[in-house]
């Protein structure tokens, strides 16, 4: 069933101080103000360089004839409904994500070319997750990586839950319908995530940086196969019951690895 987002003024604002929408302090007014903001106001936040820039989306608009991504790599304008949760967190992670926004587009125009407007290819299918449910992982410990690999959720998440709360593992969440879907309390969330190794003191933005890089060159993003499913509500602070140990024994967003499934290699990103 498609998920509807709750209007506006039935969100309770404690919402906006839970993982992963705690997160986002820098448009706090565009979340939880009185107001919706107006596509000006979006734009004022791009830097004085910025390539693109937002658009209302109108029927005028889409008359162009072109394609949602052609759309923006030839005129630089993206598409947007006024008053709308799913196209206000997609501005928000593209004024915080250009880099990796920009290299999925190019990714997503060059399929285009290939397979025409009315198809989807296997790399298609991919980038569109990602842009939808994606999260990067960086990671320091190699354990905790062996045991996503075999979806040990309850060694991953409990045995292991202090190495989410001392950056041995981070998330950084790319996917705006997930935190559309974050919008309802206790929601379980589940994202797709591009893992990444990372030496200690290798920061953040520089991890993100690398990614970027991997899908613009298309290493990365060919296969939906190569997402993988990260529960994001076993982390510390994302869900009240995962308090307790039993959440991280059956809570229904913890699924068994399939037989037969194997997961790519994460990029490395050293010092």
């Amino acid at each position: 069933m498609r998920y509807v987002a709750p209007t506006r003024e039935a969100i309770e604002p404690a919402v906006f101080s839970q993982a992963p929408l705690n997160a986002w302090g820098e448009f706090a007014d565009w979340l939880h103000g009185p107001r919706w903001p107006s596509i000006d106001e979006l734009n004022a936040h791009w830097p004085s360089n910025a390539q693109q820039r937002f658009v209302a989306q109108t029927r005028e608009l889409l008359e162009d004839g072109l394609h949602y991504e052609e759309r923006i790599a030839t005129r630089g304008l993206i598409a947007t409904r006024v008053a709308n949760w799913h196209d206000l967190f997609n501005a928000m992670i593209w004024l915080r994500y250009a880099q990796l926004k920009r290299a999925l587009n190019r990714q997503q125009v060059a399929e285009i070319a290939q397979v025409g407007r009315r198809e989807r290819s296997r790399p298609q299918c991919a980038q569109t997750h990602f842009d939808e449910a994606g999260v990067i992982v960086l990671i320091k410990d190699p354990r905790l990586l062996e045991l996503w690999d075999g979806h040990d959720w309850h060694g991953l998440f409990w045995r292991h839950r202090s190495a989410w709360l001392d950056g041995s593992i981070a998330v950084e969440v790319f996917g705006h319908a997930l935190l559309e879907h974050a919008l309802s309390p206790g929601k379980l969330l589940v994202g797709k995530a591009l893992a990444v190794m990372v030496d200690e003191g290798v920061e953040r933005a520089d991890a993100i940086a690398c990614c970027a890089q991997a899908i613009a060159s298309a290493c990365w993003l060919r296969d939906p196969q190569e997402l993988r499913p990260l529960p994001l509500s076993g982390i510390p602070g994302w869900h009240a019951d995962n308090e307790q140990e039993g959440f991280h024994r059956d809570a229904a967003c913890y699924q068994p690895l399939r037989e037969g499934r194997r997961y790519p290699a994460p990029l490395l990103k050293r010092l």
